[in-house]
């Protein structure tokens, strides 16, 4: 057996036509599928960060996950600067106003419509990343 990379990262949100449209429309994600499944009864909605990488999907049909209750996903980015300026531009609220730094790399934190705490990380190219 052998794990070769993550797939999907499930976000939990309320609603998922607001959350779509901040990851798509504010973040710049592609939309994979937005689909109904389970007979009509739920919506799978899949995105991905421009440039590709792991997928996301918007679910509200998990008890145990409540929306607002994800810490940490790492949104990478090569120019925190510009990056940074163009998501405040299209309405992004970053937690700080000056960009955080430490060995492995710069960052900021913002929050997505529900909460949900997210990470935009300018790693430093000799920690290896």
């Amino acid at each position: 057996m052998s794990l070769s990379s993550i797939e999907v990262i499930s976000v939990p949100v309320s609603d998922q036509d607001a959350s779509k449209r901040f990851y798509s429309e504010t973040l710049g994600f592609t939309i994979d599928i937005d689909a109904e499944f389970a007979d009509g009864s739920m919506r799978w909605v899949m995105l991905r960060p421009p440039g590709g990488g792991t997928a996301i999907t918007l679910v509200n049909w998990f008890d145990t996950m409540t929306p607002g209750s994800q810490r940490g996903t790492v949104l990478g980015c090569d120019d925190i600067e510009s990056t940074a300026a163009g998501l405040k531009a299209r309405g992004v609220v970053f937690h700080e106003d000056a960009i955080e730094e430490a060995a492995w790399g710069r960052w900021l934190t913002f929050d997505d419509p529900d909460g949900n705490a997210w990470v935009l990380q300018q790693t430093n190219p000799e920690f290896g990343g």
